[in-house]
């Protein structure tokens, strides 16, 4: 089935990033860092099916070898936190041959990236573990018409109402502010590419008669209420297929079950929130507690059996009352408020559990990451899928820990305790208010049924009453 993975990050130097490196390991070769002089070599990467690189206009031609470019990016960038490269990742359907997505990434790269201005170079990995994907990765300046790089930003100097230069005396200068020479790092552009990716796929997919189709969108945009799952990447995706069980795997299957409760629970809610329409077009809220004992009193005295023989057995009769007066409801108007009331607890309870599950979900894949690198630090020698396990564990806990050296596992170990109580809490919540509202919903059925039943029988009279 196909899914939608679109991830759009920066190559920073200031995150202890390169760009040569992760061109080299993308494409799975072996390039010298002229910046700092260090060779990095993945010839022996396996799963790289198809690489390429793509100029727009202006661009030298001599940047069409991967080496070059990555090298010329490092040169033309000074500053040590200087962004480096746009990457983007794309998970390619599987129901698509390798052709067809090649061709489709190619369409898409060109189309987006290359034709605004951007060096694209393309690598597709596919270890045959049902994970096809391709890593783009982007210059981040303009070039100008000469084949030059060109500045990220430039200098507009800030103007009076009169249209004249502003003069700072203080700095002896005047004043101005930068403006970025591209639109490439507005929010709004990350939107339009994730979206743009999406459309391409769909078109794609249609073109080559699949009904499989993909949304950029997230389960709460698409009106979806579920947890999403997390991605597998290379390595779990090869282990699941071999039928070894993955802390990742493992999440998933968690987040589908709980996704499953939570699927019963709208559909059990939105059947309660039919029949409660329905129940209040057809009866007229009368008085509740003491008009219901009153019924129940006189039918009992005069031993009719019209109604339900549950209704006359006096634990659940009185269940029904004490329903009734311990939530003070005087009319059907305050049943009808009170049962919503319970329905809006149990969508709060969804809402609460939601970014629980989701930070769970980060603070697992931290955990699993730390202990993969703890695993294989130090260790001499390393196999080549403990070394990709090992840089990928490494590269991943310096984006997520921005900048800091110590790696904080008890600090996310504490965390993940914490909120693993509390989803439990709420869990059990969950599991007591559905009980509850059963419980409700049956008393509430009884009470309208009495009223019906009671609303039928006084009908007779009335008619009689109106003939004398």
């Amino acid at each position: 089935m196909a899914i939608y993975h679109c991830s759009i990050k920066i190559i920073s130097r200031g995150k202890g990033k390169s760009a040569v490196a992760a061109a080299a390991y993308r494409a799975g070769e072996k390039i010298t860092n002229e910046f700092d002089g260090e060779t990095h070599d993945y010839t022996r990467k396996g799963g790289v099916v198809h690489t390429e690189i793509l100029l727009p206009d202006h661009a030298p031609a001599a940047f069409s070898d991967r080496a070059v470019l990555w090298n010329e990016v490092e040169k033309i960038e000074k500053m040590k936190n200087a962004q480096l490269a746009r990457e983007i990742e794309l998970a390619l359907p599987r129901e698509l041959t390798r052709e067809q997505s090649i061709s489709l990434v190619r369409e898409y790269v060109k189309r987006h990236f290359v034709a605004a201005g951007m060096c694209a170079d393309i690598c597709v990995h596919d270890t045959g573990g049902g994970n096809p994907h391709a890593h783009v990765m982007l210059t981040m300046r303009p070039f100008d018409e000469c084949g030059a790089w060109g500045a990220k930003q430039k200098k507009e100097y800030i103007l009076d109402r009169d249209g004249n230069k502003i003069y700072d005396r203080k700095k002896r200068q005047y004043k101005c502010k930068s403006i970025p020479a591209t639109d490439w790092n507005e929010q709004t552009k990350a939107e339009e590419w994730r979206a743009a990716w999406a459309q391409v796929c769909n078109q794609c997919l249609e073109q080559n008669g699949h009904a499989e189709r993909i949304d950029h969108r997230s389960y709460e945009r698409q009106g979806i209420d579920q947890i999403p799952t997390v991605h597998l990447g290379v390595a779990a995706s090869a282990m699941e297929k071999r039928g070894i069980r993955t802390e990742r795997g493992d999440l998933n299957r968690e987040i589908e079950v709980t996704n499953q409760k939570l699927r019963q629970l709208k559909a059990r809610i939105s059947k309660l929130q039919d029949w409660l329409k329905e129940e209040q077009a057809n009866t007229e809220p009368p008085t509740l507690a003491d008009y219901i004992q009153s019924i129940l009193s006189r039918k009992a005295q005069a031993g009719k059996s019209g109604y339900s023989q549950s209704l006359y057995n006096l634990k659940d009769a009185a269940k029904m009352l004490n329903f009734l007066q311990q939530n003070q409801i005087q009319d059907m108007a305050g049943l009808d408020k009170k049962f919503k009331s319970m329905i809006g607890e149990q969508l709060d309870i969804q809402g609460k559990l939601k970014p629980v599950e989701r930070r769970l979900a980060t603070l697992k894949k931290h955990l699993e990451q730390a202990d993969i690198y703890f695993k294989y630090k130090g260790k001499k020698p390393l196999t080549e899928t403990e070394q990709i396990l090992f840089t990928a564990a490494k590269d991943y806990l310096k984006g997520v820990m921005n900048g800091k050296t110590a790696i904080p596992t008890k600090t996310w170990k504490a965390e993940y305790t914490k909120l693993t109580a509390e989803r439990k809490t709420l869990n059990q919540r969950y599991l007591a208010l559905k009980d509850e509202v059963k419980e409700a919903e049956q008393i509430r059925k009884s009470v309208y049924s009495i009223l019906r039943q009671e609303q039928r029988e006084q009908q007779p009279h009335r008619a009689q009453d109106m003939e004398h």
